[in-house]
């Protein structure tokens, strides 16, 4: 009997393997696949990123990427999820599709923020309501309200990790291989496949993203990654821990744009700027570059940072209460202290 269910688990999770990996290579061609196609719609259509002082690329670059990436995450999806008829996952696609939208625009037109942001208000709303939210015991109200300051801070957080070639995708897809990893680890077999068809989408683009950059993903691309690491992140569940250590994890795993993120934020307040609507190459990438290090060091660098909160967010599934809060604590120091250091190297 021990050995029928052993071998019955073992096909079980063989199936689940298959499945992401699956998942993750039809994500992966389908998006490698149009990102030819779509560099001539870019420019046909005027879809450009010109050279400027605040940029690191100095000759025009097609900006339609985060279509490719869209595509190719979303049409694996459609396919998986569509099947099953889970309204609060095909919702939580629909507000993606609004996210990417709106992206989009902002990359032909330049949106006013003010415009931007109600947009993906919207689609934060839109998610929350149909279930991808925080479900702490407190007020409906101050779940909402969580949710949508999360939703807004990450999406927007890994809008401003876009800014060296190779490094928005390249995180991305650590994050996502982390959420797969994670929820196969919790039997979640429906962020799973999400994550995996993303981490697909984001290689699939890196074989044209990483230095030279032969096309840019554009708000499109980031508004779109971001929204759904900040959605999938937040549906992760540990039935072995309780949420007093656990709600760590989404901070662990996305700890590199939200230690960038706040980075931009004490430079530019410190220098009397205003954080939310001056671009400039004071990101993390830019004074790794200034110490010394060249682009794609400096990229591989923070590659290896975001693996290393990976790491810890997964023993944080696996502490407890002392244990996880001993490494949130010794993490928020170390990263206070690299932000003193690195705001040395500000431009």
């Amino acid at each position: 009997m021990c050995f029928y269910v052993h071998r019955r688990t073992c096909k079980a999770g063989n199936n689940v393997v298959r499945t992401l990996l699956v998942t993750a290579l039809i994500a992966l061609f389908v998006t490698a696949f149009s990102i030819p196609w779509i560099k001539q719609i870019a420019l046909a259509l005027g879809f450009v990123d010109t050279p400027s002082k605040r940029k690191v690329h100095s000759t025009p670059v097609p900006l339609l990427g985060g279509l490719g990436i869209f595509g190719g995450a979303i049409a694996v999806m459609a396919v998986y999820f569509g099947q099953r008829g889970n309204l609060s996952i095909l919702g939580l696609l629909g507000a993606a599709m609004i996210i990417m939208l709106v992206g989009l625009i902002d990359d032909r037109w330049e949106l006013p923020p003010l415009i931007k942001l109600g947009g993906q208000l919207i689609a934060f709303g839109l998610a929350a309501f149909l279930g991808s939210r925080v479900d702490l015991p407190i007020p409906d109200v101050a779940n909402y309200a969580i949710t949508i300051v999360w939703m807004a801070v990450i999406t927007n957080a890994i809008n401003f990790l876009d800014n060296m070639d190779g490094l928005c995708a390249g995180v991305s897809a650590v994050a996502c291989a982390f959420i797969v990893l994670l929820a196969s680890l919790n039997d979640q077999y429906i962020i799973g496949p999400m994550a995996a068809a993303t981490f697909g989408a984001c290689l699939g683009f890196l074989r044209y993203n990483f230095k030279p950059a032969s096309i840019f993903m554009g708000d499109a691309g980031s508004l779109f990654l971001g929204f759904l690491l900040s959605a999938m992140a937040l549906r992760l569940r540990f039935p072995e821990n309780v949420n007093f250590v656990t709600w760590m994890v989404p901070l662990f795993l996305l700890g590199v744009p939200l230690f960038d993120l706040s980075l931009v934020f004490v430079s530019r307040l410190r220098r009397r700027v205003n954080p939310l609507t001056t671009a400039g190459k004071d990101h993390t990438s830019h004074r790794l570059v200034r110490m010394g290090f060249t682009q794609r060091e400096a990229v591989l660098l923070i590659y290896l940072l975001g693996c290393a909160f990976g790491l810890l967010a997964v023993f944080i599934t696996r502490s407890d209460a002392a244990e996880g809060y001993a490494i949130g604590i010794i993490t928020a120091l170390c990263a206070l202290y690299a932000i003193i250091r690195l705001e040395k190297w500000k431009a």
